[in-house]
């Protein structure tokens, strides 16, 4: 009870933005769309991927897109199919990057109409019986997220992306312990610790309402 306490005050400290530093490097999104073009083949053109199993980075807030693409250069994130892309990026680049993706606009796809309305009802109202916190709280209540304190945008993320980042938090197995730098930040701790008490069901409808979410 001590930890889950804990994970909630970081939770609450976190929401606020105020528990971490300002992005280290700016970024310049010409210079991002000048090097952004690897990054279509997967994550579509303007960052509104057609594969979806691959996120959408369109709208993304630029240091939560700085952020993992360090973790992921690092090893710290696992994503083997991202790592090669990622290893021969720079901060500047990863900054370039985050501040090109930033601007442009998320188009989506629609919500599964059997299961968004049991999406929504979490996402808005979580569940006090399992201890869900409700997902606005971070995340907010259009899925614009938090930028300064890196939450991510979810609005019109692919569902089945969503599904298996929740599964992977779950596992414990989106972020790996290391020693080394950067380490896993606290915000994939909260989400491990709230993913773990989701069902394949919960997983299911909040991906469905995520994705349909504007």
């Amino acid at each position: 009870m001590k930890s889950r306490h804990a994970a909630f005050v970081l939770l609450a400290s976190l929401a606020t933005g105020t528990a971490l530093a300002a992005d280290p490097v700016v970024g310049d999104a010409t210079a991002g769309a000048a090097k952004a073009g690897t990054c279509a083949a997967c994550h579509g053109l303007n960052g509104n991927s057609i594969a979806p199993t691959f996120p959408n980075l369109a709208g993304q807030h630029h240091a939560y897109i700085a952020e993992q693409l360090a973790l992921i250069k690092a090893g710290t994130r696992v994503a083997p199919a991202m790592q090669p892309q990622a290893l021969p990026l720079s901060p500047q680049d990863m900054a370039d990057l985050g501040a090109y993706f930033e601007k442009q606009t998320p188009a989506g796809l629609e919500a599964d109409p059997s299961l968004w309305q049991a999406g929504e009802k979490l996402y808005r109202g979580g569940d006090a019986k399992r201890s869900i916190p409700a997902c606005i709280g971070c995340h907010g209540p259009n899925g614009r997220g938090n930028g300064p304190a890196r939450w991510p945008q979810i609005r019109a993320q692919q569902g089945l992306y969503v599904t298996a980042q929740l599964k992977a938090y779950a596992g414990r197995s989106r972020y790996l312990a290391t020693t080394g730098q950067p380490a896993p930040p606290a915000t994939g701790e909260i989400m491990s610790d709230v993913a773990g008490r989701l069902t394949d069901a919960d997983i299911a409808a909040l991906a469905a309402y995520v994705q349909g979410l504007r």
